[in-house]
């Protein structure tokens, strides 16, 4: 039998800090944490968080591979808060690992539980145990040129891993769309990046078309709000003619939709 590339693990808030008005860093530790291993860019876990009035996230009783269907086959008002997250960061000796939460005006269950969270309370991980695990969509294609990144505050965090991630000397532009200054932090990379941040109202859609690209073959990763994502890939795919198999995109969540809507509407 194959070893598993996501486990789950138990852990507890050790501290939080602040990084921007919208971004609040949230440190987890818990035993063997130090087993997690990040394939780094845009990887993705699973957070399961405990609803109102509970101590820790109710999961099923087996947590092997069948865990998904039992886990949808429990009560929603009961079953632990599903959502998903980029490893921001992870580390050893002690193992902890960094979560960085959008904190939304709308306050979903996810922000509520970011923006209280004090040290020891509880939470669950699915994470990756081996580097190649299948939770990294940022995957330039050998012989780009130059990388065009595009994102709301909500996908910052993985602008920021993809950033710190790529050789140095990558010609790189991005784009973020934030509600104001504030929601800016300072992002370190070895590339040669110029970053945009495109504040509200102000389309981020126009500005990336307003702007000339590099020479050169494009690689595009586009991330955060669904009709963000829409809007600029058709415009790369379109007027700009980038390759389809070049432009990676995900919608992070959808205006007016919970994370559980879409969970029900993709089942």
């Amino acid at each position: 039998m194959a070893e598993p590339t996501y486990r789950f693990f138990d852990v507890h808030v050790l501290r939080t800090h602040r990084l921007s008005r919208s971004l609040l860093r949230v440190v987890l530790g818990g035993p063997g944490l130090e087993t997690v291993v990040s394939g780094g860019r845009d990887q993705r876990l699973k957070l399961f968080l405990p609803q109102e009035g509970q101590e820790e996230p109710v999961l099923p009783d087996v947590l092997d591979t069948g865990w998904y269907a039992r886990w949808r086959g429990l009560d929603p008002a009961v079953r632990g808060i599903m959502r998903t997250y980029t490893v921001r960061d992870v580390r050893r000796d002690p193992g902890e690992l960094d979560i960085d939460f959008a904190l939304h005006g709308d306050l979903g269950p996810a922000s509520r539980w970011a923006a209280a969270a004090a040290p020891g309370d509880r939470a669950a991980l699915l994470a990756p145990v081996v580097t190649d695990n299948g939770g990294v969509d940022f995957r330039p294609p050998e012989g780009t040129d130059w990388v065009l990144l595009c994102a709301d505050e909500t996908a910052v965090p993985a602008v920021a891993a993809i950033l710190e991630w790529l050789p140095a000397g990558t010609p790189v532009r991005a784009w973020i769309s934030v509600a104001g200054e504030a929601d800016r932090i300072a992002l370190p990379t070895k590339c040669e990046a110029e970053v945009s941040w495109v504040t509200r109202p102000s389309p981020v859609a126009a500005a990336v078309e307003a702007a000339a690209f590099p020479a050169g073959r494009p690689y595009a990763w586009l991330a955060g709000e669904s009709a963000l994502v829409r809007e600029v890939r058709r415009h790369l795919v379109g007027p700009r003619a980038f390759p389809r198999a070049s432009v990676t995109f995900t919608g992070y969540w959808r205006a007016g939709a919970s994370e559980d809507a879409l969970l029900e509407e993709s089942a």
